[in-house]
């Protein structure tokens, strides 16, 4: 049996070894997603642009942690809900119907968040 060199691995192989592991670490460090933090509030705007309302729609899904968990709650988010209720709260739901589940756990998202009980009261 011969005895084979044990030669070094030369330094710039390790360096590019390495430089990819760490590349490799962030490339699936960045692309792991996070729990789903719920649901956006549909404030029935188009593209940013908020229109004259004459009647409300219901939501189709509850608030979920991006609206209840104040660790991950954003403000943009936050603003666009208390200014889609404080405008159209007290408004008729385009159906005819009344509140939903969902429309009171919004509501209660709304009130929970320092807002004006009063805005969001059916005529």
């Amino acid at each position: 049996m011969r005895n084979l060199p044990t030669e070094r691995v030369p330094r710039r192989l390790r360096g590019a070894a390495l430089s990819t592991l760490v590349f490799l670490a962030v490339v699936v460090a960045c692309s792991e997603t996070g729990a789903d933090a719920g649901p956006r509030f549909d404030d029935e705007t188009t593209e940013g642009v908020v229109t004259e309302l004459t009647c409300m729609k219901h939501q189709p899904r509850a608030p979920g942690p991006r609206y209840t968990d104040d660790s991950i709650r954003r403000t943009d988010e936050t603003l666009a809900l208390l200014r889609y209720y404080t405008a159209n709260g007290s408004k008729p739901y385009c159906d005819g119907g009344d509140v939903t589940d969902i429309d009171r756990q919004w509501i209660d998202v709304y009130i929970a968040l320092g807002a004006d009980e009063e805005k969001v009261k059916r005529p």
